[in-house]
């Protein structure tokens, strides 16, 4: 049989903002979690379902950087893209962007089954930061947006079960540090393109495992799901989405109608919405979303893939808000349906020493009826996907596909990090399939081979801020026992930070001030550890030790000689500014702003720092002129309300549309 898939190379160019540097400081302080449920709230809940959601959830973003450099700046810029098709589909993959499916084209109709993004415009909506909307994305690490999101894969060409080629992708994930791999084949002649996941655990320990697979599609459709019955996230301080910090409760609804509406259809939602769809245990593992004419897209899996879920953004000004925000204006709006290991994205299920995960997914065109009787319409939908896609064959796919997850990878296509090479040189693991090779190793990853094979951590080249921390306890165990330099120190306390001895981190912070070299890192670290403690005045006092120390290492007037001087100095800045605010200290946070670089302050964030500071001094015109000039806030975060909560104290007026993002009937 003659095998027509293929693979190749293509540069996509449409209207794309720049990611920037990430933030070089250390991400000290705590996740802003939405979704936490506090133990009262469990006891209604399946047991499992209430174990899992307790079992070690993510409170810190260690050893990621937030990625906060963006802009919103889109001109027309080239992306790299992987193609893989077969004479019904085309997958157009991004793989220096998290392995993105951006589109997913039927050949024969020609109809693009997922909701294609016409612009590349990060937002606050990742664990770490950056992320854009659109496509299938493959979500790893802990609840919420991958920190990959934004981030290089590995990629390669390896034989499909067919004979003929898939497309594997594969990395490291840093919060959890587990490798994983997602390998896409389209055997010949089929309208399915399959995806095989795989997520490894080589530790001696229980490692907790997230996933889940998010798929993009317009918003104008109903979306079928084999349940009766959701899980519903509800916001004890508000109704709708969910603002930062928020106490959440799972209530179980009916699908499709609940309160008065049928939720199925995304249109009808007017608040952002997490429907979490209890599938039965036996029943098969498949969602859909149609639209008017019965016409869309269906994805189905093993049964390890277990949960099913429906967003909706809903129609509200604060969804529509963040639509235009993540797209243009005058563009479709999406939703988005999701698979994923557990039943909700509340839960982290455990990994057991030295084992693996793996499951097989499907996704295709898909067409039935979609309006209805709910059970009639679920029955006959079921009876079509039988027809076109019979779940023995996705069974008997993945069992076809699971031998070939071992194959070492042929042809490399596209580089990821070195950051799984520097941990399988350390711990000497075997991971077929996956090769983490020595030579992807960076920039990034040298001192860390120095500690490793030298027992000493270097000085960085040309006096640069130092790099990122590496916090796991081995890497820990190693900066204890290297010789005690200022550097050493500063790299220990992020770690021991990280592993929840903060009095021991300010310690090693304490004697790296007594150590030679410059004294704004730890002093910034010794500063957040202060307002975590409730001791704003002494935060504040280091703030301004650590901004002026700083402003001499990059240069006087804050912008420096490198770009990452110029983000270090806004970021610290930024920081000290907010910490002086809190204490009242309207005359040291002039002084720090003055001291920012004239194209910092121009930015979005600033301009919003820069109102507060007016407000604070008392210039409550200057101000509100701040405000009538426009601003946008890059990296404004899903469910922040800084914007409204500042506009409130300027004036009565309503919160002006550009800057509503609320996701909530109340600020």
């Amino acid at each position: 049989m003659e095998i027509v898939t293929t693979i190749r190379h293509e540069v996509l160019t449409l209207p794309a903002a720049r990611l920037g540097p990430d933030n070089p400081l250390p991400a000290l302080r705590p996740l802003d979690e939405m979704h936490r449920i506090e133990d009262r709230d469990k006891k209604d809940l399946p047991r499992d379902m209430a174990r899992q959601i307790g079992h070690a959830p993510l409170h810190s973003l260690l050893p990621v950087a937030v990625r906060d450099g963006y802009d919103r700046d889109r001109a027309p810029r080239s992306l790299d893209a992987l193609v893989i098709e077969n004479d019904r589909l085309r997958a157009t993959v991004l793989p220096a962007l998290g392995g993105r499916i951006a589109s997913l084209v039927h050949k024969p109709t020609g109809r693009e089954l997922l909701y294609v993004n016409p612009v590349f415009q990060p937002a606050n909506f990742a664990l770490n930061g950056a992320w854009f909307s659109g496509g299938i994305e493959w979500n790893i690490g802990a609840t919420g947006h991958t920190t990959l999101s934004c981030s290089p894969l590995h990629a390669a060409r390896v034989p499909a079960p067919d004979g003929g080629e898939m497309l594997r992708l594969w990395e490291w994930e840093r919060l959890r540090d587990l490798p994983f791999q997602v390998d896409l084949w389209l055997p010949d002649g089929s309208d399915f393109l399959h995806v095989g996941v795989r997520i490894r655990n080589p530790h001696e320990r229980p490692t907790p495992t997230y996933w889940w697979s998010n798929i993009a599609v317009p918003e104008e459709c109903r979306v079928l799901a084999p349940a009766e019955e959701a899980y519903l996230p509800h916001c004890l301080n508000g109704v709708g989405g969910a603002p930062i910090g928020c106490e959440q409760r799972l209530r179980r609804v009916p699908v499709p109608e609940y309160d008065g509406a049928d939720r199925t259809y995304p249109p009808n939602s007017t608040y952002a919405a997490d429907y979490f769809y209890e599938v039965p245990e036996r029943r098969r593992r498949w969602i859909a979303a149609l639209d008017a004419d019965g016409r869309g897209l269906v994805q189905t899996s093993t049964d390890t893939l277990r949960g099913r879920k429906l967003f909706v953004w809903g129609r509200g000004p604060g969804g529509r808000s963040w639509q235009q925000w993540l797209t243009e204006p005058g563009t479709g709006g999406y939703c988005e349906i999701q698979a994923g290991l557990a039943r909700t994205q509340l839960e982290h299920v455990s990994l057991e020493p030295e084992s693996e995960v793996s499951w097989l997914e499907a996704y295709g065109p898909f067409e039935a009826p979609r309006d209805g009787e709910w059970g009639a319409v679920l029955g006959e939908a079921e009876t079509r996907l039988e027809g076109v896609l019979p779940r023995a064959d996705v069974d008997a796919a993945y069992t076809a596909w699971l031998p070939y997850a071992d194959t070492e990878p042929g042809e490399r296509l596209a580089a990821g990090s070195g950051w799984g090479a520097l941990e399988v040189l350390r711990a000497g693991w075997k991971l077929p399939g996956t090769p983490f090779e020595e030579n992807p190793l960076g920039e990034e990853q040298q001192p860390w081979l120095r500690l490793l094979r030298a027992g000493a951590f270097p000085e960085p080249p040309d006096s640069r801020p130092p790099g990122g921390t590496l916090v796991a306890r081995h890497w820990r165990d190693m900066l204890e026992t290297a010789p005690a330099t200022g550097l050493t120190e500063y790299h220990l306390g992020v770690a021991q930070w990280h592993g929840g001895d903060r009095a021991q981190a300010v310690r090693s912070w304490e004697r790296g001030l007594a150590q030679d070299g410059p004294s704004w890192p730890v002093l910034r670290c010794l500063a957040v550890a202060d307002r975590e403690e409730r001791h704003p005045e002494r935060a504040a006092d280091r703030y301004v030790l650590a901004f002026d120390d700083l402003c001499r290492e990059a240069g006087e007037t804050g912008d420096g000689t490198a770009g990452e001087w110029t983000a270090v100095v806004a970021a610290l800045g930024r920081e000290a500014v907010e910490a002086l605010l809190a204490v009242g200290r309207t005359a040291d946070a002039r002084s720090v702003w003055e001291r920012l670089a004239p194209a910092t302050r121009e930015r979005g964030r600033f301009r919003l720092i820069e109102a507060g500071l007016l407000l604070a001094e008392g210039r409550q015109t200057e101000a509100r002129a701040v405000f009538d000039a426009g601003f946008e806030v890059a990296d404004l975060r899903e469910g922040d309300e800084v914007i409204g909560r500042l506009w409130a104290r300027l004036t009565d007026e309503p919160l002006p549309e550009r800057y509503d993002f609320r996701m909530r009937t109340t600020p």
